[in-house]
């Protein structure tokens, strides 16, 4: 191990929580200062860098981490350009930047989702040197084959779903098992197909009510008394998505002012809830309907992001952590560690900020889906 200092880096924790924050934490900075750099915790997120929130990171804070779910830096969905003082929305980038400045960073390491890659694009351009990681559990940022934290969420996805299968066959019900994911499917595409759902709706499939209405009278006709559906939280009907493509320019932003109000919402932590529920339990309602068959509800909200993370995770996150480490030490900077069949890669941060990773119609998981007959939603 060198015996002087290669330089500084400050770390920090963006977006919502998920599984393996704290892992990653650890591999950056165990193989930062494996190469002598010293490492600097940053607190809630890119609110603890404007506010210059700080605290030393050694081998002593980061032993010990690697099964704790959460992140112990804290995080916050603040972003710099767009933080929240007072009453007002201001634009705090520059404190931002002296603050990187005031602490001798050579470096800010940022560990989040799509939000967060495009923040720190935005320091990048600033002057700064960032590197990030990709976090998030619904999988959906470019660049990379997996995200950490998507597999511990598919996990608890999964159990739910098995749990769910004894009570809609002991009730001979249609159960509606809402998922996270914001306006991508993975994570309910993943689980669905995992825990044997017979019905699985994601966001880039638009579906059609009075299909999933006869997979389920044909399922009971063949003698299956009950039917278990996924749901991801951002899916849209095909009446919806044909009203939106054909949407004029007022009700598209009109639409987006609702969106903006949901997700201030959901930084809070008031009425997200009630909006995610809605969208299952109107499809569970108009499906009582059609069909006659009993139908319930359950939301698994925010427990898909609590608890350890899965060792597939732990693993992901030690090697994403670990590589970022070795392309410090090599002052390799504005990238994201991204995973490339079985490498870890750097990838230049231009190439993912902005961009979403949605499910590909011909993805392999949606004809594996298809070919144990499970219903997607989308045929007459």
């Amino acid at each position: 191990m060198p015996t002087k200092s290669n330089g500084t880096i400050g770390v920090l924790t963006a977006g919502g929580d998920c599984p393996g924050l704290n892992a990653v934490i650890r591999g950056v900075s165990k193989a930062a200062m494996h190469y002598g750099i010293k490492v600097i915790g940053i607190k809630d997120g890119f609110r603890g860098l404007v506010e210059n929130r700080t605290m030393p990171l050694d081998n002593a804070i980061v032993s010990g981490v690697l099964t704790q779910g959460g992140t112990f830096l804290g995080s916050s969905r603040d972003k710099p350009h767009k933080m929240k003082r007072g009453e007002n929305i201001v634009d705090l980038t520059d404190a931002a930047v002296r603050t990187y400045r005031k602490l001798g960073l050579d470096c800010l390491v940022c560990l989040g989702g799509n939000g967060t890659q495009k923040s720190a694009y935005r320091l990048q351009k600033q002057g700064l040197n960032v590197l990030t990681l990709p976090k998030t559990i619904d999988n959906d940022v470019a660049e990379t084959d997996v995200t950490f934290g998507f597999d511990s969420a598919m996990a608890i996805a999964t159990e739910a779903i098995d749990r769910l299968h004894t009570t809609a066959t002991s009730h001979q019900r249609i159960i509606v098992c809402e998922v996270m994911g914001h306006d991508a499917g993975w994570l309910c595409l993943g689980a669905g197909i995992a825990g044997g759902a017979d019905v699985i709706l994601i966001p880039e499939i638009p579906y059609d009510l009075e299909s999933v209405a006869r997979h389920v009278l044909k399922r009971q006709r063949a003698g299956k008394r009950f039917s278990l559906i996924a749901v991801a939280e951002g899916i849209v009907s095909r009446e919806e998505a044909r009203a939106r493509a054909t949407a004029d320019r007022l009700t598209h932003e009109l639409r987006a002012e609702t969106r903006i109000i949901t997700q201030s919402a959901s930084q809070t932590g008031e009425g997200v809830h009630l909006v995610q529920e809605a969208v299952a339990s109107r499809l569970a309602r108009h499906l009582q309907r059609l069909t006659g068959v009993e139908a319930r509800v359950s939301s698994l909200g925010h427990v898909q992001r609590g608890g350890a993370p899965t060792p597939f995770d732990r693993l992901l996150c030690t090697r994403f952590g670990t590589k970022a480490g070795e392309l410090l030490a090599e002052r390799h900077y504005n990238i994201m560690v991204g995973l490339k069949g079985t490498e870890c890669v750097p990838v230049p941060l231009k190439k993912v900020a902005g961009i979403k990773r949605i499910v590909p119609p011909d993805h392999a998981w949606i004809k594996t889906a298809r070919l144990v007959e499970t219903c997607m939603g989308d045929k007459l």
